[in-house]
C-alpha cells in the first residue's frame, strides 16, 4: 500500500509554467531509464529523434479539448464561474462556483473573454452528486445548436486552476485566442467525428476532453516529420479527459482512491501498428495514452477484477472493444503489459499520475524513491512544471 503523503514534494511557485515553451519542442526533457538507475540526462524534446530507434512506435492521444470554461452572471449581477463537464438528457452537467446557487436560478452566459451578454442562459435544475460543485442545468437560448458549437462560441480555454492562479499572482496578460491553440495538440481530431460518439451521463463519459493530454503539446509538425524520417512510427488512441483530472487524492492510501471513469478507444489501426512494432518499443506519449493502452491490455489479458476496473466485465475474452469506460488506477507494482516507455510532464504532488510514473520507473519501493530524486533534480535545475511545463522520458 502507498500512503498519499508519500507522493508529496516541494515545488517553488515560480517553477509553475504559465505559458508553454515556444517553439513547442524547445521544452526541456529529462531522460531516465528503468533498467539503468544511474541514467539521468538533461536534453530537449527536439532531441527525441536521436533518443529513439527506428521501429519504435509513438502513441498519441488525439482527443480534442473543448473551450469548456464558462463565465456567467446571476440576475443580480454576481459573477459565476463554471466548467462544462458532459451532457445529460436534459442539458449539461457543469461544475459551478459562486454564492447563492439554487434550483431555478438563471445564469446568463457571457461571450468568451469579452463577457458580452450572449442571450444564452443556464437554468439550474438539481445538484449532480457525482461532481464536486456539480449541477445539472438546462441550456436556454441555444435551441438548434450542438453543444460543441455553443462552447466554441461562448467558452474559454479550460486551463487548470493552478495556471490561472499563477497568472493572476504574476499579473500576466491573458489571450484566450492564443491559449486555444497552445492548449491543443497538433494531432487533435476536431469535434464532428469525435462528437458523434454520444455518451450517456450514467456512463460517466463525454465526446471530447475538458483538459489537454499535455505531453502531446510538445510535438510540432517539424519534429513529427523528423521522427518519421528517423524511422519512428506513429499511432493514435483517444481518451476523453474528464473532470476527475482535477480531483486530488482524498484517501490516506492511494489504492483506496476512487478513480473517475473516462472513455477511451484504441483503433484497429493502432492495434495493427503495435503488432508490427515487435522488436521496437511502444512509447506512450502521456499518462492518458498509457492508461488507454493498459486498459485495453487489461480487457484482453487481465483477471476478472482488472477487467471490471476497465469496464470490460460484459465483454467476451479476446474480443477487441470498440470503447472502454476505464477506472484503471496504476500504482507502484503494476504489471505493465503494452507500454515499454513513457513520455510525460512533471505532475502535481499527491496525484494518481505521480503514482503511475513511479510504477514505470521501478518496482516498489525503488520506483517512488527514484521518481522523487528525479523531481528534486528537476527543481534544482529549474525545470518548468505541470501542464505547460517540461517533460520526462522514461526508457526501458
Amino acid at each position: 500500500m502507498l500512503r498519499t503523503d508519500e507522493l508529496d514534494y516541494h515545488l517553488p511557485q515560480d517553477l509553475i509554467a504559465t505559458e508553454p515553451a515556444s517553439p513547442r519542442d524547445s521544452a526541456r526533457l529529462m531522460v531516465l531509464s528503468r533498467s539503468n538507475a544511474a541514467r539521468l540526462e538533461h536534453r530537449t524534446v527536439a532531441d527525441l529523434p536521436s533518443l529513439l530507434h527506428a521501429g519504435d512506435l509513438l502513441v498519441f492521444n488525439t482527443s480534442w479539448v473543448v473551450p469548456a470554461r464558462l463565465i456567467g452572471r446571476r440576475p443580480t449581477g454576481g459573477r459565476v464561474e463554471g466548467l462544462f463537464v458532459k451532457e445529460w438528457s436534459g442539458g449539461w452537467v457543469c461544475m459551478l462556483r459562486g454564492g447563492g446557487l439554487r434550483p431555478g436560478l438563471l445564469i446568463g452566459l457571457g461571450r468568451g473573454a469579452s463577457g458580452e451578454a450572449s442571450g444564452v442562459s443556464l437554468e439550474l435544475v438539481e445538484r449532480a452528486g457525482d461532481e464536486p460543485g456539480g449541477w445539472r442545468v438546462r441550456v436556454l437560448g441555444a435551441e438548434g445548436l450542438s453543444t460543441p458549437t455553443v462552447l466554441e462560441r461562448l467558452g474559454l480555454t479550460p486551463l487548470p486552476p493552478y495556471i490561472l492562479k499563477a497568472r493572476r499572482d504574476r499579473l500576466a496578460l491573458v489571450d484566450d485566442r492564443a491559449d486555444r491553440g497552445r492548449y491543443q495538440t497538433v494531432l487533435a481530431a476536431h469535434g464532428p467525428a469525435v462528437a458523434a460518439q454520444r455518451v450517456r451521463e450514467d456512463d460517466g463519459g463525454g465526446s471530447a476532453s475538458i483538459a489537454a493530454p499535455t505531453a502531446g503539446l510538445h510535438f510540432a509538425p517539424g519534429l513529427l516529420a523528423r521522427l518519421e524520417s528517423a524511422g519512428v512510427r506513429r499511432a493514435e488512441v483517444v481518451l476523453h479527459v474528464g473532470s476527475g483530472t482535477f480531483r486530488p487524492i482524498e484517501a490516506e492510501v492511494v489504492e483506496e482512491h476512487r478513480m473517475h471513469a473516462e472513455w477511451c478507444r484504441v483503433p484497429e489501426e493502432t492495434r495493427a501498428a503495435m503488432e508490427r512494432a515487435r522488436g521496437g518499443r511502444v512509447i506512450a506519449v502521456g499518462t492518458t495514452t498509457a492508461r488507454t493502452l493498459e486498459s485495453y491490455a487489461a480487457a484482453l489479458e487481465g483477471d476478472d477484477d482488472l477487467r471490471a476496473r476497465v469496464g470490460a466485465s460484459g465483454l467476451a475474452r479476446g474480443v477487441w472493444p470498440d470503447w472502454l469506460s476505464t477506472r484503471l488506477l496504476i500504482t507502484p507494482g503494476f504489471r505493465w503489459r503494452w507500454c515499454d516507455a513513457l513520455l510525460t510532464n512533471f505532475h502535481l504532488p499527491r496525484s494518481t499520475l505521480l503514482a503511475m510514473v513511479a510504477s514505470r520507473l521501478d518496482d516498489p519501493p525503488a520506483g517512488l524513491t527514484r521518481l522523487l530524486d528525479a523531481y528534486r533534480a528537476a527543481v534544482s535545475a529549474g525545470y518548468r512544471f505541470y501542464s505547460f511545463g517540461d517533460a520526462m522520458l522514461i526508457l526501458p
